[in-house]
């Protein structure tokens, strides 16, 4: 890690003095970067460690674009597309304390893929199952009757397993 001020400069703006960072792995797994701030106060490692806090967030703007439609809605006024995407957050953090509380109780399955191993369920895993154990609540009802057999439990699973993954 090598760190120094530097000056941004743009046309019309006034001078900004910058820190940059310099990240070089060692052992040259990862390649060169160098991260920018405009705090100077910051020390170059919580620069990095800041940077690396980040891809928290990145993640999980990525899966609630990809998986619930952030940043995709179709409204017609200012006002309905303001109050969209904050909808669309709560549902993302709703669908992910319901799949944490899936998890402590052992009920939050690893669906395996054919070209790698996962070490842990992906948010799309955790959609899944949430709508799971909805639709299984709305239609249990139906399940528990006294001529409920498990071939019509086991009919249903293999009924909406194929929708669980569904946009």
């Amino acid at each position: 890690m090598v760190s120094d001020t530097a000056w941004w400069y743009s046309a019309g703006r006034p001078v900004v003095p910058l820190r940059w960072v310099l990240v070089r792995d060692p052992a040259g797994r990862f390649r060169p970067q160098a991260l920018l701030c405009t705090d100077q106060a910051l020390a170059p490692v919580s620069i990095i460690e800041t940077y690396l806090q980040r891809w928290q967030v990145e993640v999980t703007f990525e899966e609630a674009r990809r998986h619930l439609g952030v940043e995709t809605q179709r409204q017609w006024s200012a006002r309905a597309i303001a109050r969209a995407t904050p909808i669309l957050l709560g549902l993302f953090t709703l669908v992910t304390l319901c799949a944490g509380a899936l998890a402590r109780g052992g009920t939050l399955p690893l669906p395996p893929t054919a070209w790698y191993r996962k070490a842990a369920p992906t948010f799309s895993d955790a959609l899944g199952a949430v709508r799971c154990e909805v639709w299984l609540s709305i239609f249990a009802p139906a399940l528990r009757t006294a001529d409920a057999r498990k071939s019509r439990r086991y009919l249903f699973r293999r009924f909406i397993e194929p929708l669980l993954d569904a946009a």
